[in-house]
Parts: C-alpha cells; sequence; structure tokens
C-alpha cells in the first residue's frame, strides 16, 4: 500500500480534496474560536498551525507535504523519533546495534559506580552460535595481582612505555569535542592508562590534563606536516619529544572504513581544529587514502625507526584493519630481512568505528577482530617475530570478558573507543556525523557540549576503565591462572551448532612458532605466504601470472 493510500482516511468527501481538508478544518476551527469568546485563546495555537499547513500547500520540494499539508510532516517527526522509539521502547535487552541495550546499561553501571550485576542468570541462548565460553577451574588462584601492566619496547627503545591492560582509543579532536577529549584525558591521567589522540593531530585539549598520549600519525599527517601536506620530520620531533607522548602510532587503516581516506569540509575547520592539525582555517582539511612517506614494507619499517629516533627513542607501532593476508606477511618478511623491528602491532577489526563511514566500507570491507588478530598472531608466531613485537586488539571492546577473548586470542592489551564514549554519556542517538550529538560528546556546538562537565565525566571515565580491568582479574581467577597472557586459545570455547561446542584452536589455526619459515606448505597460509614479497604491498609475480 502506498504512502499516499495510508493517508487516505485524511481525503475527506469527494467534494473537498484530501490536500484541502486540514486547512479547511483549521480555518473552520479558527472562525468557530473567534465566534465564541471564551474560546478566543485557541487562535494562539490554531493560526501557526494553519500558517505551516499555507506553507506546506504551496511549497514545490516535497510532494506529501503539498498534498496533505501539516499531517505529512508527522512521518519527518516519526523518523526523527524513531532511534529512540527502538531504544527505550521495541529493543529487547538483546536487540539493537552495535551496542545492545545490556552492553550500554553495564558501561554506565561501571562508569557511574553503581551495581553492574545481572539478575536470574544469562538473557543468552547457551544452545546457539551467541555463547561461547571460557573454561574455569576447580582451584581458582584468588592470589593474582591486582592489576597487570605490559612494557612496550622494551630492549629497543630508549623510552619504553608501561602500558595498562585497557585504554582509550583513537579519537580526534574534531571528531570529538573539547569537553569530550578533556575528560578522557583526566580520566586517562587519574586511571594511569593511555589515550589515543586519533590522527586528527594532538590539541591543547589532549594536553589539559597530562594523561598518557599515543600520538597517531595519518596518512594526513596532521601535526606534522608541511604546507604540500608531506610529512615534516623537524614539526613532528617538536611534538613527539613532549614527556606527555609516551608512544608513536602509524595509521595504516581503521576498521570503520579501511582503505579509505576522509575530507573535513573547509566550513567546519575552525581555528582551534586548524591549529591542532596545522592546516589553513575553513580549508578543506584532506586525509589521503594512502601514505606519502613509504609505499613498500621497507620503507615503513624504515620510516619507523626514523619516528622512534626522531621522537627521542620512544616505541613507534602501526595500526590497521587487515585486509590481504599476504600483506601481513610481507611486512614481516621484511622485518626478517632488514632486522628492523616496529615496537607494537594495534589490529582494528571491522567492527569498529566511532565516526561515519561509507556503507558499502562500513558494512562489506575490511576483516572483523577475531579473525584479524588470529591472523596476525599468527604472522608473527609463525616468523618467530612475535617476542619482539607487542599486539594490541581494538573493536568493540566493553568488558573483562570480551578482553580475555582477546587475550586467548593473542592480544597483549585492549583498546576502546565507544565504550569510552558512553562512559562519557553517550546514549548511541546515531548523530556522530551531523554535529548535532545530543550528550556533547561528538559536536563541535558550544552550547551541546555545556552538558558534558568535565570533572564528573572524567571520574566516570576512570571508574569504567577500573572496573573493566576488575572483571578482566575476576575471570583470571576463576580460570585458575597467574595472569591473562596464560590464557590459551583451548581455553576458549565456541558453537558449532546446538548439539556441539569445540575449543576456538580446533575451529581456527594456530601456528606453532616458526612454522611458516620451517614448513609454510603445512599452514592454510601456503599461497598467501608465497604471494609475500619484503619489497612491496603487491602480490609476487608468480602470483600474477597464474
Amino acid at each position: 500500500m502506498s504512502a499516499v493510500q495510508n493517508l487516505a482516511p485524511w481525503r475527506g468527501s469527494a467534494n473537498v480534496p484530501g490536500r484541502f481538508f486540514i486547512p479547511a478544518l483549521l480555518v473552520l476551527l479558527a472562525i468557530g474560536a473567534a465566534a465564541w469568546p471564551p474560546a478566543r485563546w485557541t487562535l494562539i495555537l490554531l493560526l501557526p498551525l494553519l500558517a505551516l499547513a499555507v506553507w506546506d500547500f504551496f511549497q514545490r520540494r516535497h510532494a506529501l507535504r503539498r498534498n496533505y499539508p501539516l499531517v505529512a510532516r508527522v512521518r519527518w517527526i516519526m523518523e526523527d523519533l524513531r532511534p529512540y522509539l527502538r531504544s527505550y521502547v521495541v529493543e529487547s535487552n538483546l536487540d539493537g546495534r552495535p551496542f545492545n541495550h545490556d552492553t550500554r546499561a553495564l558501561i554506565y553501571a561501571r562508569a557511574k559506580g553503581e551495581l553492574d550485576t545481572h539478575p536470574f542468570g544469562t538473557e543468552l541462548d547457551v544452545y546457539s552460535d551467541e555463547y561461547e565460553w571460557l573454561a574455569h577451574s576447580i582451584v581458582p588462584n584468588a592470589g593474582v595481582p591486582e592489576q597487570w601492566r605490559v612494557t612496550v619496547g622494551e630492549g629497543r627503545c630508549r623510552q619504553p612505555y608501561s602500558a595498562a591492560l585497557l585504554n582509550i582509543s583513537a579519537m580526534s579532536f574534531g571528531s570529538l569535542s573539547a569537553n569530550a577529549i578533556m575528560a578522557l584525558n583526566k580520566g586517562a591521567a587519574a586511571g594511569g592508562f593511555y589515550h589515543d589522540t586519533g590522527e586528527g593531530g594532538l590539541s591543547r585539549y589532549h594536553r589539559a590534563y597530562g594523561g598518557d598520549l599515543v600520538w597517531e600519525i595519518g596518512s594526513g599527517y596532521f601535526g606534522c606536516r608541511d604546507g604540500a601536506g608531506r610529512f615534516d620530520a623537524a614539526r613532528f620531533a617538536d611534538t613527539a619529544q613532549a614527556d606527555q607522548v609516551r608512544m608513536i602510532e602509524i595509521k595504516l587503516s581503521q576498521g570503520a572504513k579501511p582503505g579509505h581516506g576522509g575530507v573535513l569540509p573547509g566550513a567546519k575547520v575552525s581555528a582551534e581544529i586548524a591549529l591542532a592539525r596545522g592546516v589553513a582555517v575553513g580549508e578543506d582539511c584532506i586525509s589521503p587514502a594512502a601514505h606519502s612517506a613509504f609505499s613498500t614494507p621497507i620503507e615503513l619499517l624504515e620510516w619507523a625507526a626514523n619516528l622512534r629516533e626522531l621522537s627521542g627513542g620512544k616505541p613507534v607501532g602501526i595500526k590497521l584493519c587487515i585486509g590481504h593476508p599476504h600483506e601481513v606477511f610481507a611486512l614481516a618478511k621484511a622485518m626478517l630481512e632488514t632486522g628492523l623491528r616496529i615496537d607494537f602491532i594495534t589490529v582494528d577489526g571491522a567492527e569498529g568505528g566511532t565516526g561515519a563511514a561509507p556503507v558499502e566500507l562500513s558494512n562489506r570491507v575490511g576483516m572483523p577482530l577475531r579473525e584479524g588478530l588470529i591472523l596476525m598472531r599468527n604472522a608473527l608466531v609463525g616468523t618467530g617475530l612475535r617476542q619482539d613485537i607487542r599486539l594490541a586488539a581494538g573493536g568493540k571492546v566493553f568488558s573483562g570478558a570480551g578482553m580475555a577473548v582477546n587475550f586467548a586470542l593473542g592480544a597483549d592489551w585492549c583498546n576502546a573507543a565507544r565504550a569510552f564514549m558512553f562512559a562519557l554519556g553517550c546514549v548511541q542517538s546515531m548523530r556522530c556525523h551531523t554535529d548535532t550529538c545530543p550528550t556533547g560528546i561528538a559536536t563541535q556546538d558550544a552550547t551541546r557540549q555545556r552538558g558534558l562537565v568535565v570533572p564528573d565525566k572524567a571520574e566516570r571515565v576512570a571508574r569504567f576503565q577500573r572496573q573493566t580491568l576488575n572483571g578482566l582479574r575476576e575471570i583470571v581467577v576463576a580460570m585458575g591462572l597467574d595472569n591473562p597472557w596464560q590464557i590459551r586459545p583451548e581455553h576458549l570455547n565456541e558453537r558449532v551448532s546446538g548439539a556441539r561446542a569445540d575449543p576456538i584452536d580446533r575451529i581456527y589455526t594456530f601456528l606453532e612458532e616458526g612454522q611458516l619459515l620451517a614448513a609454510p606448505e603445512s599452514t592454510p597460509y601456503a599461497r598467501q605466504w608465497t604471494d609475500a614479497r619484503p619489497d612491496s604491498f603487491r602480490r609476487g609475480p608468480a602470483a600474477v601470472t597464474a
């Protein structure tokens, strides 16, 4: 049934076309109110509605509003209310994407310091593929430390960094508001974990409270670029040597839109954003799809080594959402050939993403975190490089259980973005890209930012991180282990069907130490390993010919 047919009850009689019904009704009501003195005050309400109906009748942009003045506006009202009605009225606890109600409620409770337990058992169907579990021990280990940290760059960097196991993932100033950035950094400073700047440069708001920073360098080289948009070594060194900057992260791609650059329209490039990014006020801020500082695996490693030196000996790593496996193996081969190492790798899952992205990319391009993390783990273990390089995981991380799963797959620590946005008060209104975020997080509108009180939200950020790590600790205790790095693939069980479940190392392949070097043909990656070249991210000549 068409939209017009749906509105058939408003058509009126044959002598009064439907499009005249509402204006005529308003006129009659106005006349009646005018004739009855006690009701004259109703004209205050009726006349604006009549004016709106007349405007709808004569405008030419919207057919529905022209044919059905005033009433057709209900459609747009319902469109605006739809996300909230679904979230608060229609959805069950386990419905809702990208984060369901139970997930959001858990983050809110932990951020506020409220009761975060759940009554009456799990709501998951334990015999469906949505359920997986970690094996617990008959003898829990209550003597584990209260917290753990992981050292990055030890033995290779003059300034290695001791990282927390849960940190704030990359979110740029410009995408997030000044108040949101300050609250995140103040929370990071209070909790002793790091705050990734995102590729939008290191703003004064990142520096406001002295929290540890990981400076992300994307293809736009914001904050360290010359007038032509190329990498500027002197500008980089000037910022990278600041005490607050603890590590450098080269962004190769991100989960939400891998292989895609971006443009911040000139209208949104304010003086503050221009200063942080090193661009001109009011001009389009372009982030290319690819880097200009390197084009091959070896060049990437050489550039990373240069960044380490320019920063004063701080750890340098890469972040990427994995696409072609042979490119990962090409990077491993380049490290073996040159002897150069990167200090850490952050694997970003395709399910990640805090800002707007083309639907084609966010829905159909990029490897999910689980497969990406396993592939990267296998590349490093299979080539004997794992002991030299730390591995971080990012992509819908929000709980201690999710962290434990990532540790089972090979991670050394985890990063989260949207979970920390929820800790700030995000209500998943899905308006991050419109500058109308109702909570003042993803907007540059000063009136909306006013609602985000930095000291209050900073406490929530620190509390959420602390409570989530406590959840991870409780899992380690229950499993009878000494630390989360002892969680192995065989500890994680996944359903194959309603009648069968297997440890995850019987579902996915986990390589042995050096297996890619000794017997690549015994692995599922034999073709991709052969295709990989240390001097190029493209596939080898033999594969192209075939």
